[in-house]
């Protein structure tokens, strides 16, 4: 759908996101109706009047300015530009990235707790099933701009709890013309993109790009392949606008997680187990329309359908067998093994120390159908996701004058509908030297007994239905050129049908449930813009979120399950309401540099945690308080001749602010009988998120050497932050039991990239990441590791306290990639 200029100037304000409205409110007084693309309850304002309308923290950027920085895709050029952002490489994949800013997050991984919303052409990118936004599905040569607008506004719909990203593509009026580029860089690193846009005096208008990329990866056996099409065709005139738009990704992406400290540091490229890969295909197609009725009426909506099919296959290690002895087989099992044909295997004296890699009990207890659940170190998990979804929307913007004030009134509905369908298995198998894992047949789908007499079953096949009905409607009212205020709102009504092909009929232990959620979220906002002087906004708003079907599929406590791997009966979870005050000023330096400053607060409640059971290692979603983010935000950019340069700093506050007990096995503050035991462990108000880091600072100056070349220099800094499984913040390296600090260290990474043009055609750009090749990790977790120092598979690594293994627990580090060299051709046709 569409807005004017200043009323996506005032949408921003209900996040408190606007502040100069000097312009647009001379704009609505004057009566000018500009349109901006908001298909979806979306801002998208081009780059040029962003940077003139909004105040910080509202951050834009133009497909030249993603273009000059090298980014090899969207979310590295976040990483590098934006002001509030991190990203963590939970999966150590340049296209699985987890986005976070302030601390909310928009991340591949199912089960994620997601928290920011993304559009594309107004078309949103979430996707039904856990919520989750898919990176390497965005073509990057696509984008014409970006917009990140923070805080929970309601007119963003469902999931907007920490801000929105807004992603306006390219079309053949504004960028005409042909080109193609290619690009060699480290790791063999090749792609290969083009695109070809134009126009013709009948109205109709197109534009095309597509990409193949491939690279082996900085780590072992790292291999991604990318494969983007996109294209979108249009007619208009001088008062209507019609455009399709059709996309399709066909990925292989392998991301092969985080790395135990030990073996980190033995060899930086190494992995923990492998593999880890995902697929995924898709196809969208999106139909935007708007028509100019009158000079103060603008009609506008979408239609569009999208099919996603995502195959997952990972190599992991089975902790159950951590505990067990799983070296020597007895004289059954030889028996076993002797009748099945097998030879090699000890007949005696097998241990962790001559034994570095076991699997003979694994082999033989599947031979005898007795303890392979137990005896095999290795699992092959395997999903398979598809996705449906479509929906239209609708709405109108109009100006009129009422009691002396200039009102821009929007309003709208919107109808969102899918079809997901998850089904995941799991394999038993052992693990060899270089870490894969050799299956062996037998599966965890319920013939199985563990030593508890419950079924060993890590099997789902869900399928859901969701359905979200949403009208909303904003008011920017100005009462002179100096001051604005905007009130707006957005009613959100869904539907959540899950039903269990494996234990139908609902109870427990059944995944089936009918669940129904509504609120209607609130903005109001208030400007003061004095012409020629600095201004002043002040803003409050609501979001809201639904529980996603695999935080219902969990949330039973009397049926804990242990995640990824399983899902259990779900009594109804509340949503998930943020409520976020911000304010700032702004201002210029002369016509040099512009400036900002901004405070902002935003409150979880009834937020969704994974929580521990009585059952320690197992665990259940449920609703639990609240959490915080809060902070300031410091930015100045400017230009002084050949010189562009920006700065941007973030201090940020992520804390618990509920009491509650999670599982803490691997944290040497919980409450285990022993040390290396399974335990829990306490979070109090005030605790820092993990993964957050308390400070983020951004800086980057770039060079034009006259028309022939560029050269940039780019810096991201970003402090320490406490590892997933140290929520309590208490964790402490110590003894047998416990390696690690329970933290990612603060780390610095500089980037330098240039381009110089050869001919008018034809031009070269390079780019260095990771210039001092520093080695860093931007995200942490706390586990039990299964492995020696040596890198030797060792069971039951601690003597036995009262019958039970303690475990030796590390700190497992998303490592940062080294020092890489890219360069590439771009080629312009005449």
């Amino acid at each position: 759908m569409k807005l004017t200029l200043f009323a996506a100037a005032a949408m921003a304000l209900c996040q408190a996101q606007a502040a100069d409205l000097a312009a647009d409110a001379s704009a609505i007084i004057a009566g000018d109706l500009p349109t901006v693309i908001i298909t979806g309850s979306m801002p998208l304002p081009t780059v040029e009047q962003a940077s003139d309308t909004f105040a910080a923290p509202v951050q834009t950027a133009s497909a030249q300015q993603i273009a000059r920085s090298g980014a090899l895709d969207l979310s590295a050029f976040l990483r590098r530009n934006l002001g509030s952002v991190v990203v963590n490489e939970v999966q150590n994949n340049p296209f699985q990235p987890d986005v976070s800013y302030r601390g909310y997050t928009a991340s591949p991984l199912l089960g994620t707790p997601q928290g920011l919303s993304v559009y594309l052409d107004g078309m949103r990118l979430n996707q039904p099933f856990g919520d989750v936004v898919s990176w390497d599905l965005i073509p990057r040569m696509a984008i014409a701009s970006l917009t990140l607008m923070p805080g929970a506004n309601p007119l963003f719909g469902l999931n907007t709890l920490g801000g929105a990203l807004a992603l306006q593509t390219k079309d053949g009026k504004s960028n005409p013309g042909t080109a193609i580029e290619a690009r060699l860089g480290s790791d063999q690193r090749r792609g290969i993109e083009f695109e070809h846009g134009g126009s013709n005096a009948q109205g109709w208008h197109w534009y095309v790009t597509g990409n193949r990329f491939k690279e082996d990866g900085w780590r072992d056996d790292s291999p991604s392949d990318v494969r983007q099409l996109f294209g979108k065709l249009g007619w208009s005139d001088a008062r209507t606008d019609i455009a399709a738009t059709l996309a399709h990704a066909d990925n292989a992406l392998t991301g092969n997680g985080l790395q135990e400290q030990r073996l980190l540091a033995r060899d930086y490229r190494s992995v923990y187990t492998k593999p880890d890969l995902t697929q995924n295909r898709s196809t969208l197609l999106n139909l935007t329309g708007k028509h100019q009725a009158s000079e103060a009426l603008l009609l506008s909506g979408n239609v569009y359908y999208r099919k996603i099919d995502t195959h997952t296959f990972n190599g992991d290690l089975n902790d159950e067998s951590f505990d067990q002895s799983v070296y020597q087989p007895g004289a059954a099992e030889r028996a076993a093994l002797t009748a099945a044909g097998y030879t090699g295997f000890p007949a005696s004296g097998a241990n962790a120390g001559n034994t570095p890699f076991p699997k003979w009990r694994c082999i033989a207890n599947v031979l005898l159908n007795d303890e392979p659940a137990e005896k095999c170190n290795g699992m092959l998990n395997r999903s398979h996701t598809e996705q449906e979804n479509y929906g239209f929307s609708g709405q109108f913007t109009a100006l009129a004058d009422v009691a002396g004030a200039r009102h821009a009134v929007t309003a709208g509905a919107a109808f969102d509908a899918s079809h997901a369908t998850f089904r995941q298995t799991s394999q038993f198998g052992y693990l060899n030297p270089d870490r894969s894992i050799t299956p062996v047949a037998f599966f965890a789908d319920g013939t199985q007994i563990d030593d508890d007499g419950t079924p060993v079953d890590n099997r789902v096949d869900l399928s859901g239905r969701m359905r979200t009905w949403s009208v909303y409607a904003s008011d920017s009212i100005a009462f002179s050129r100096d001051l604005t205020l905007t009130v707006s709102g957005r009613y959100n009504r869904s539907t959540v049908r899950n039903r269990d092909a494996i234990t139908p009929g609902g109870g427990s232990g059944s995944l089936d449930g009918d669940h129904r959620f509504s609120r209607f979220n609130p903005a109001i906002g208030l400007a003061y813009a004095p012409a020629g002087g600095a201004s002043a906004y002040l803003g409050y708003n609501e979001g809201s979120r639904t529980p996603t079907a695999i935080e219902l599929g969990c949330a039973d406590p009397d049926n804990p399950c242990r995640l990824p791997n399983a899902m259990a009966g779900d009594p109804p979870l509340k949503q998930v309401v943020t409520k976020t005050w911000e304010a700032g000023v702004r201002g210029k330096l002369g016509q040099m540099a512009r400036w900002s400053a901004g405070l902002f607060r935003a409150e979880n409640h009834d937020d969704i945690l994974f929580v521990a059971d009585n059952q320690a290692g197992f665990g259940y979603f449920k609703n639990f308080g609240k959490t915080r983010h809060q902070g300031a935000e410091l930015a100045l950019d400017g230009k002084a001749g050949a010189l562009d340069f920006g700065v941007n700093y973030t201090w940020l506050q992520a804390t618990y602010q509920s009491r509650e007990v999670v599982n803490g096995s691997a944290n040497s503050s919980s409450d285990a009988d022993a040390p290396g035991l399974e335990g829990n462990i306490v979070i109090t108000p005030g605790k820092r998120i993990p993964l957050t880091p308390s400070h983020i600072f951004k800086a980057h100056v770039d060079y034009e050497g006259g028309r022939d070349w560029t050269v940039g220099l780019a810096m991201t800094a970003v402090s320490s932050a406490y590892a997933r499984g140290n929520e309590n913040n208490q964790h402490q390296a110590g003894g047998a039991s416990y390696l690690g600090s329970g933290k990612s260290g603060g780390y610095a990474v500089v980037e330098l990239n240039g381009k110089y043009q050869l001919t008018p055609q034809l031009s070269i750009f390079a780019q260095v990441n990771n210039l001092f090749d520093r080695k860093y990790a931007t995200a942490a977790q706390l586990g039990a590791t299964a492995f020696d120092a040596n890198g030797n598979f060792a069971a039951r690594p601690l003597p036995a306290v009262n019958g039970e293994y303690p475990m030796v627990n590390a700190t497992f580090y998303a490592a940062g990639a080294p020092r890489s060299v890219n360069v590439g051709l771009r080629y312009v046709f005449n």
